[in-house]
């Protein structure tokens, strides 16, 4: 009986001996991955100042989701605060005290959002840059024209951190933290859609979806994000779970006024209509064109 309590012993030793090597394996793996210097050189984008380009930066802003994660009036706060997964949070992207908008230069806001990289150089965690590297110059440059005049606002943000399960979830790639490096940060910059009701505008304006919705755009949970039900819709022109028996008008409504072809209301904190409802006619036209374009995909398979 002795023996076998002993055997017992050292094999259990041996697995929490293996636990602990295990877990400072990916302690370090993460941190080599969180603390990475990216030497980007930034693209040179014209910032323009006049009325009319910051009123459609601020259009952008709402549009293309700045506003869901940076809140109104860009001080962002908390996004993830969760003790296995960590504390993440949107920066304050005013000129107030604890906000970067008073250090950063045109260039450094190029870089945070097309690359996802901080003036520093580290990457920035769970800015969902990928989504933003291909937005033209145009809309960029409107874009940081109208973060640039925010008003400043005093608030300090809490340093980032990432707990146990997260840095796991990190090693073994479950989730969106590092966005930076699923860039090609040396590619071309891709040439200016046209704006119109076309697939190909639909598609530059669906950058903003996937965010939530999933590459195939087919919803269902964000990996990582610890949220409860409902969950991102189904985009696809999937019949059962998608959109394959909406119409455009359907669309246009949920867009513009948060009710589905049901009746039912789309809650605006897990689905953000009012931001969206920002859009022109001419761009929900054409995102409706492109959503009807790709492959239908049953709910969940992002």
């Amino acid at each position: 009986m002795k023996k076998v309590l002993k055997w017992l012993g050292i094999i259990l030793g041996g697995l929490v001996g293996l636990i602990l090597l295990a877990l400072v394996g990916v302690y370090f793996m993460s941190e080599s991955r969180l603390n990475k210097t990216y030497n980007v050189q930034p693209e040179r984008v014209t910032i323009p100042t006049d009325a009319a380009a910051v009123a459609e930066g601020k259009r952008l802003f709402a549009t293309r989701g700045c506003m869901d994660c940076h809140k109104e009036n860009g001080a962002g706060g908390d996004f993830i605060d969760d003790p296995l997964l960590g504390r993440i949070n949107a920066s304050n992207l005013t000129a107030g005290q604890g906000g970067v908008g008073g250090a950063f230069t045109d260039g450094d806001w190029v870089r945070a959002i097309r690359h996802g990289i901080d003036s520093s150089g580290k990457p920035l965690w769970v800015m969902p840059s990928e989504e933003f590297n291909g937005i033209n110059d145009t809309d960029l440059g409107a874009l940081i024209a109208y973060i640039k005049s925010l008003p400043p606002v005093d608030q300090e943000i809490a340093a980032n951190s990432l707990g146990p399960l997260g840095r796991v979830l990190l090693v073994t790639d479950q989730i969106p933290v590092l966005p930076a490096e699923k860039i090609n940060h040396e590619a071309p910059r891709p040439v200016a859609v046209e704006p119109g009701v076309t697939k190909e505008y639909g598609a530059y304006l669906a950058q903003t979806c996937s965010g939530c919705h999933g590459a195939t755009l087919s919803g269902g949970p964000i990996p990582g994000v610890p949220a409860e039900p409902p969950y991102p819709a189904n985009l696809t022109p999937e019949a059962e779970t998608g959109l394959g028996k909406w119409t455009e008008q359907d669309f246009l409504v949920a867009i513009r006024e948060g009710k589905r072809p049901d009746g039912s209301s789309l809650d605006p904190k897990q689905m953000p209509w009012p931001n969206f409802a920002q859009m022109s006619d001419e761009e929900i036209s054409a995102l409706w064109l492109y959503l009807q374009s790709v492959p239908a995909k049953p709910y969940g398979q992002r």
